[in-house]
């Protein structure tokens, strides 16, 4: 087993993801009715509590959770948005580790579960019943296990919760494709040329192949009985058809659609919600951290540099890989319209490249190292400043509270 050269900052690790759920529980009921995409997925985990089809465009997980936390604790505002919950909480926890036992590098470990729970996005979809959390925290348990095999931790048992998480995020959305296709084709080259403790080729090729790809199908098995129109075990290729096409069926202009290159410069946020709602003026804008979102891009170029010409090679190549890849899927895919909330796993990249620079910075021995914590801090205070719109707090100006965050006219 190869050890992390730092100490393990696992107590850093957990108060990090408990303030975080404490942002994310705090009035997690409100607003109480459904807002944004809420109106699509929980009449949808309802009809499959009844075996019922709804949303046939989506695999089936996120909806499943949903439906899941209804059964489990009733039908309440709080309850629709407690899958997303949890997953951001675990999710934020997974980042954290993944980044320490990849990289073994404590500041980079904290800073960037610091940065990921202050960039807006992750808060703010923590916080509503979609499916991109669920997709976006299983991924991050998945990376986190496979961290884990990487450096020779129990190989066998974390390849086993490894795929079981990689089929989960894919049943929960598609986007997280990319991701599993890049880390798990980097472990097997890895392997090849520094063999696994235990695990031969041909059972990792299996863990990560075979495993995955069983627990996707089997997330299916509700629409295996559906009381109409089920889906056949047998025909599960030409139902993905059918999904591919209703995804690429919708054209119709809205007015918050985006592009790739807008969420890679924080220009076209969405606004969520935004009107008068449980007694107050509330909104909710999903907007990137204009701080570290930005700062984000060249801590992206000196990743990308350094795993090509630099000392430290492996770590911040894969992560600059992880962030084209996930991105990539969004410049070359079909699906005529496309949203900032797609950008959440790149911006999560995003934010390891950060974390990773500021580390660099950090271990320089002159006056300025101090940079890296003051960077960290200042994704915090944007963080705070735009906290009522992040958390739909009541806004004390009405209906023009809203231009006290728009910097840009294209926010609005």
């Amino acid at each position: 087993m190869k050890a992390p050269i730092q100490t393990d900052p696992l107590r850093w690790c957990w108060a990090i993801t408990v303030i975080f759920a404490c942002v994310v529980f705090w009035r997690l009921g409100i607003p109480s009715k459904m807002y944004f995409d809420e109106v699509h997925y929980v009449p949808a985990a309802r009809a499959l509590m009844r075996l019922s089809p709804a949303n046939p465009e989506h695999p089936l997980v996120g909806k499943e959770a949903i439906a899941a936390a209804i059964w489990g604790f009733g039908d309440a505002p709080w309850v629709w948005r407690l899958p997303s919950a949890v997953m951001g909480a675990v999710g934020l926890f997974a980042f954290g580790r993944a980044l320490w036992w990849a990289g073994g590098r404590r500041f980079a470990c904290i800073a960037g579960m610091v940065l990921l729970a202050s960039d807006f996005t992750w808060v703010i979809q923590s916080r509503i019943a979609m499916l991109d959390m669920v997709m976006a925290g299983f991924c991050m348990v998945a990376l986190w296990q496979l961290a884990l095999v990487w450096r020779g931790v129990h190989p066998r048992r974390h390849l086993a919760w490894a795929g079981l998480c990689m089929g989960l995020a894919m049943g929960a959305k598609w986007s997280v494709v990319p991701v599993v296709a890049v880390v798990c084709s980097c472990l097997v080259v890895a392997s090849i040329r520094r063999p696994l403790r235990g695990v031969a080729l041909g059972e990792l090729l299996l863990w990560l192949g075979l495993v995955p790809l069983l627990v996707y199908w089997l997330s299916f098995a509700p629409a295996f009985l559906y009381h109409q129109n089920p889906v056949s075990p047998f025909g599960i290729i030409g139902w993905h058809r059918y999904m591919l096409a209703l995804q690429t069926s919708v054209v119709k202009h809205h007015t918050y659609q985006s592009w790739w290159w807008q969420w890679v410069i924080n220009w076209r946020p969405i606004w969520y919600l935004y009107e008068v709602v449980d007694g107050a003026q509330r909104g909710v804008l999903l907007l990137g951290n204009p701080f570290s979102m930005l700062a984000g891009l060249p801590a992206l170029v000196w990743c990308a540099w350094s795993g090509i010409w630099g000392k430290r090679r492996a770590v911040p190549l894969l992560i600059a890989a992880l962030y084209a890849s996930s991105l990539g899927l969004w410049a070359v895919d079909g699906k005529p319209v496309q949203f900032y909330y797609h950008y959440l796993l790149p911006g999560a990249f995003l934010m390891a490249a950060l974390a990773l620079a500021l580390d660099a910075l950090w271990s320089q021995p002159k006056w300025w190292r101090w940079a890296a914590p003051l960077a960290v801090g200042a994704a915090c205070g944007m963080f705070g400043w735009f906290f009522p719109i992040i958390a739909a707090t009541p806004l004390s100006h009405g209906a023009k509270s809203f231009e006290d965050w728009m910097w840009l006219a294209s926010w609005r």
